[in-house]
């Protein structure tokens, strides 16, 4: 497999977001291995400790690494190339091939079986299913994204692990919201995992070295604050949203979440997450953020063997 080296400015630009040169050091050699395999028990069709018994006797060594989230397992020995996705567990929606790192804005927004749940770019259902499962198929769950092929990808993982409590919807994200926003439709809780420059998957997608660049990052700030525009209008009063990417850049990040804070009334909220954070960080060049932007979590994979990721939790306060 061809591997792709940081370019100078990416380098440039986490030396100023991480301590010192040891930290971008240590952040720079993990990003040459390979992440952590891990999986999330599908508990609307199985019990972890039963699955854990049954994946076992494959010869899978397994860890649950958090007391309070049996569900997350990790895969400790070498499997075969596709080996996760093609045991009949898997095949049988009794477990989901997830990231870790991917399961936090779940864990975070603490839905529950009476919440309405707009995950508004839902493709291809990790954090769908998850919500599902913690809502124990019960309130409302929309699961939104744009394409088709996505939409295929979405309504094939629901079904193969049995949820029942979650309407499918093909729509721009900003669109979506404007629709609703005339209805009107609220929710409890809203997830925005918006489509990013991926800097945080550079583990499995060595590539994004490649097609990384400042003009990207830029284009996809844009079309994030557009994306996100909407959606506080379809909050409840004391409703929660979570933003959250898989990068790095804080144009792609803090700049959104200020954008949010400034314009609707929304107050930025604790997160208490099982892994190793950062806080987010209070300004960039010449740009300031909102001095309760450190609790906006930033999540380096350096720090817990996993990937790279980004998370703001807002509530709605009228």
């Amino acid at each position: 497999m061809k591997t792709y080296e940081p370019k100078p400015k990416f380098i440039e630009r986490m030396r100023l977001l991480l301590d010192d040169e040891q930290d971008l050091k240590n952040f720079l050699e993990t990003s040459k291995t390979q992440s952590k395999r891990s999986v999330r028990v599908n508990t609307l069709k199985m019990n972890p400790d039963e699955l854990k018994n049954r994946l076992e006797k494959k010869n899978w060594k397994i860890k649950q690494p958090f007391k309070n989230y049996q569900e997350i397992f990790i895969i400790e020995n070498e499997l075969e190339p596709g080996e996760l996705g093609k045991t009949k567990e898997h095949l049988l929606g009794y477990y989901y091939v997830q990231e870790i790192t991917s399961m936090m804005p779940i864990l975070s927004l603490q839905l529950d079986a009476n919440n309405s749940f707009l995950d508004l770019c839902a493709s291809p259902g990790s954090k769908t299913t998850q919500a599902a499962a913690v809502m124990e198929n019960k309130g409302t769950i929309i699961a939104n994204d744009l394409t088709l092929n996505r939409i295929s990808i979405i309504s094939s993982n629901l079904e193969r692990c049995g949820v029942m409590n979650t309407i499918v919807t093909r729509h721009d994200g900003f669109e979506l919201c404007s629709k609703l926003k005339k209805l009107p439709i609220v929710f409890d809780k809203i997830l925005i995992d918006a489509p990013c420059s991926g800097e945080g998957n550079i583990r499995t997608s060595n590539r994004t070295f490649l097609e990384w660049s400042e003009p990207l990052l830029k284009s996809l700030s844009r079309k994030q604050k557009r994306l996100v525009s909407l959606a506080p209008f379809l909050l409840k009063k004391n409703g929660e949203i979570v933003y959250s990417t898989c990068t790095h850049s804080p144009e792609e990040n803090e700049f959104i979440v200020q954008y949010l804070i400034d314009n609707f009334d929304l107050e930025i909220i604790d997160i208490n997450l099982p892994i190793k954070t950062r806080p987010g960080i209070l300004e960039w060049y010449d740009n300031k953020f909102h001095h309760s932007m450190k609790k906006a979590v930033r999540i380096y994979h350096h720090d817990n063997d996993l990937e790279g990721f980004f998370l703001c939790k807002m509530r709605k306060k009228r």
